[in-house]
């Protein structure tokens, strides 16, 4: 994979999976717990984060619209789970489906467009909407984080300095 840009995507993996591993320690009731905030709930915040993953995930898999906007109401269904584990097993999957396609995308400052009903159309390059991906995922982390901090519990670092850091071999 090309160095800079999929290593963002790298990073964003990384910052999930420290997300789901802290989750992992809290009770159940971290990931379901109703406050308000942004999104009602972490497993609402992560259910968010997947479906739009998902929804990007066919953009650059060049997916017409047509074909990917009949699937949403299912993705969003398919986010709908109880238990940490369960969202951390459709993000592994995604994470794959993800890989295989960058994988075979040598090219990640390859042009693109795309087009949205609502918004019209952008010339773009698959990085910059892989980079959305991981700025979206950034954002939407730090939701969760605020979530659990209003239920009393401790986030986890995913700043991109700490994956930088860990990669050096620093266990910070």
């Amino acid at each position: 994979m090309p160095q800079q840009t999929y290593q963002m995507y790298d990073y964003h993996v990384w910052a999930n999976d420290r997300l789901f591993t802290r989750l992992e320690q809290l009770p159940n009731e971290a990931f379901l717990s109703e406050v308000t905030s942004v999104f009602p709930s972490v497993a609402h915040t992560l259910g968010h984060m997947y479906l739009y993953e998902k929804l990007f995930r066919s953009v650059l898999a060049e997916i017409p619209n047509e074909d990917i906007f009949p699937k949403l109401p299912g993705w969003k269904e398919e986010a709908k789970v109880a238990t940490v584990d369960e969202m951390r097993r459709l993000f592994a999957g995604l994470t794959e489906s993800y890989r295989e396609l960058l994988s075979r995308t040598p090219e990640p400052d390859k042009a693109m467009t795309i087009s949205h009903p609502i918004y019209g159309r952008l010339d773009t390059r698959f990085s910059d909407i892989l980079m959305h991906v991981v700025n979206h995922g950034t954002y939407h982390r730090g939701n969760a984080t605020a979530i659990l901090r209003q239920q009393g519990y401790a986030g986890v670092p995913t700043d991109y300095m700490f994956y930088l850091a860990e990669r050096q071999g620093d266990p910070r």
